[in-house]
């Protein structure tokens, strides 16, 4: 979680406590992983599939702001 904390601080210059969704995906696409922190502490969710890969958007400008019904239809590999 600390890393992924200082992966957003300092790869995205963005706060990782301001409490805004950091949601990572791993290489082979099957695992993603979401931080949030919520004013007073650190969380994180985890979700691996045991078939397929998440369909993740392309991101021009190296983030993508989602809304939360995109990050619904993320998470449920729609």
């Amino acid at each position: 979680m600390q890393g992924l904390a200082l992966l957003v601080q300092q790869g995205l210059k963005r706060n990782p406590h301001g409490g805004d969704l950091f949601v990572f995906r791993g290489r082979a696409g099957s695992l993603i992983k979401i931080i949030w922190h919520d004013g007073i502490g650190m969380s994180l969710y985890a979700k691996r599939l045991e078939k397929g890969r998440f369909v993740w958007p392309s991101a021009s400008e190296g983030t993508v702001s989602l809304t939360p019904s995109q990050l619904a239809c993320l998470l449920e590999g729609i």
